[in-house]
């Protein structure tokens, strides 16, 4: 008996660990979701002023802005876009966040990884931070759709875009087929 109380104890802890580690995927994918939204609305502030016009154009400085950090970006946008002081406070809250997420998290949360309380608690911050960054997210999606039909991209801008998101969901359908591989 008491090796199966141990069994059950180690289940428990094991599923509850996957839940830890699936919260700080979530957590890691929507800010990088974020990351996105702010390379769009830069590829979109360089198209209305006449910048960005050519697929070949909007392809290069999509990749040099996607290998931007999520700090220059939003000081890149702040340039361009004028968010709310709420917006730039989530924005620079989210930033700070994600980046203790990404490059501390586990190196300064280790011990609170072997108590299902720990685990708990780590896993209920994951779940803000994804929260408010998903949030924050549709806000700018709905930032750049409200633009994009107030602006009437000319024709060639507006090719060009819809190229690029036709490249990016190729890209993203290959990536899943070269995973199932």
């Amino acid at each position: 008996m008491h090796n199966t109380d141990f069994q059950n104890d180690f289940m428990l802890d094991s599923e509850h660990s996957k839940e830890l580690f699936a919260y700080y995927g979530l957590a890691v994918y929507y800010g990088q979701a974020l990351e996105q939204q702010l390379v769009n609305l830069i590829l979109l502030t360089k198209m209305s002023q006449g910048k960005v016009v050519t697929e070949e154009e909007l392809e290069e400085l999509y990749e040099r802005k996607m290998s931007s950090s999520l700090g220059q970006l939003i000081h890149e946008a702040r340039h361009h876009f004028t968010f709310s002081e709420e917006e730039i406070s989530s924005l620079n809250e989210l930033w700070q966040q994600r980046n203790r997420i990404v490059h501390h998290y586990f190196k300064e949360r280790i011990h609170e990884t072997f108590s299902p309380e720990g685990r708990t608690r780590m896993i209920k911050e994951l779940q803000d931070f994804k929260e408010r960054a998903q949030e924050l997210e549709l806000v700018l999606q709905q930032y750049i759709g409200t633009w994009m039909a107030a602006l009437g991209l000319k024709d060639e801008s507006a090719a060009a875009w819809a190229a690029l998101e036709r490249m990016h969901a190729a890209r993203f359908q290959e990536r899943g087929l070269d995973e199932e591989l």
